[in-house]
């Protein structure tokens, strides 16, 4: 079976409604964006929309059914993903008022880079919510006779729509007058960020 617009549809509606709704990676891009500026938030989303590319991967294989079956391994990647949200979540507590005084460059060195695309992508890589997303997505969305070719195109729309959300998103975050504001008042948004992060980490893991 070949690529199907009407399916397209159906994931571009189910992909729309689970991006826009408040999460890690939404947190990790505006965090980004306000404290290191438009370039960095913008690599960031980058990774993010590349993480989404693991889950495809791994759900075309088949693996995804095995990581919901096998309770060890799926509990093991939620609280992977919790620590790794209470590890980002303190670090933003720790943050101290006026510890800066101007807007960080825009310019990005190597190093920079590369760090900012792996925080986003083992943001999203190490979402159980988008594990149960894809496992719904590949099994109940996506016909199982859809060639391999169709389920990688659909894979790979909703990697470049979620890396052009979290694009849109750290442009409206890296706005100069935002992040102006950002220098006196950050150290309560990182402290307010790391607490939600926090509670998002103890939630996933009381939730399942």
């Amino acid at each position: 079976m070949g690529f199907d617009f009407s399916v397209w549809l159906a994931i571009a509606i189910m992909h729309a409604f689970a991006v826009a709704s408040p999460g890690p990676d939404f947190a990790v891009v505006m965090k980004q964006s306000l404290q290191q500026g438009r370039a960095i938030g913008i690599v960031t989303s980058l990774g993010v929309g590349s993480g989404i590319l693991l889950h495809v991967a791994y759900s075309i294989l088949g693996i995804s059914i095995i990581i919901k079956a096998t309770p060890w391994i799926y509990q093991s990647l939620i609280y992977a993903a919790a620590l790794y949200l209470i590890w980002m979540g303190i670090g933003a507590i720790r943050s101290q008022a006026n510890s800066g005084t101007s807007l960080k460059s825009d310019d990005i060195v190597s190093h920079s880079a590369m760090k900012a695309f792996f925080i986003g992508f083992i943001t999203n890589g190490l979402n159980p919510k988008a594990t149960l997303f894809f496992l719904t997505l590949y099994t109940l969305a996506i016909p199982v006779e859809s060639s391999l070719v169709s389920k990688s195109l659909y894979g790979l729309y909703l990697a470049i729509a979620t890396a052009l959300w979290f694009v849109f998103v750290s442009i409206l975050a890296s706005h100069h007058r935002v992040r102006k504001s950002y220098i006196t008042h950050g150290y309560i948004f990182d402290r307010l960020m790391g607490a939600v992060l926090i509670a998002m980490a103890i939630v996933l893991v009381l939730t399942q």
